[in-house]
């Protein structure tokens, strides 16, 4: 990433509660570009998955992969890749996901549809991972009041939040910067977010971990 350059594609990621969509459209809106939303409410599965999740976590989980290939489908389709895109998903999420929810039967299935299907997606030219203690997620959950997440256990982020770090521990595909957003509001605090802007304009390549104290 050249220096004072902001990076052409940006992926926003990280567990359920932690901020990522909101700050995706924030800075969608700051440069004024498409944004690529995952859409959890399409799904018709995922409030039973939250109310029984051994009973709906394969449909569930089969219904985010067919919703993120189309998506990739359309964004390469309609060539939406242009200077400074913005989404808040990796591919590599439903993977995450399935490992964390699916029997060991289910999620051998579940592997052979998303080899057959063979997603192929952009790769970013930086990642910003979200992180929050789990207790942060439950009340962050809770305190946007969504329906259908009413049901969400903190035992279940926590198990979300351990893969992430799991994943992003061994991840290199892409430049990766790691917030700790526990105490660092990002979307309603204009001198942090004003912080993080000027630093992803002059981020250098590799693993970054972004302390505003530090600034």
């Amino acid at each position: 990433m050249n220096k004072n350059r902001f990076p052409d594609y940006i992926v926003v990621e990280g567990p359920i509660g932690v901020g990522k969509t909101s700050l995706a459209k924030k800075l969608a809106e700051t440069y004024g570009v498409d944004l690529l939303l995952e859409a959890p409410m399409e799904n018709p599965f995922l409030a039973n998955f939250y109310e029984n999740p051994r009973l709906s976590a394969l449909p569930t989980q089969l219904h985010f992969l067919f919703q993120r290939v189309k998506q990739i489908e359309n964004m390469r389709q309609a060539d939406l890749f242009k200077p400074v895109q913005i989404a808040d998903f990796l591919m590599e999420k439903d993977m995450l996901f399935a490992e964390q929810t699916l029997t060991t039967e289910e999620f051998g299935l579940y592997k052979q549809i998303f080899e057959k299907l063979a997603p192929d997606p952009p790769v970013p030219d930086l990642v910003i991972y979200l992180q929050a203690p789990p207790g942060t997620l439950m009340k962050r959950v809770l305190h946007r009041g969504i329906d259908y997440e009413r049901n969400i256990e903190e035992g279940y982020l926590r198990k979300i939040s351990d893969a992430y770090i799991n994943f992003f521990y061994h991840y290199d595909q892409s430049p990766l910067l790691i917030i700790n957003t526990e105490n660092f509001d990002l979307v309603d605090n204009d001198k942090n977010y004003k912080l993080l802007i000027d630093h992803v304009s002059s981020l250098p390549p590799g693993r970054h971990y972004f302390n505003p104290q530090d600034f």
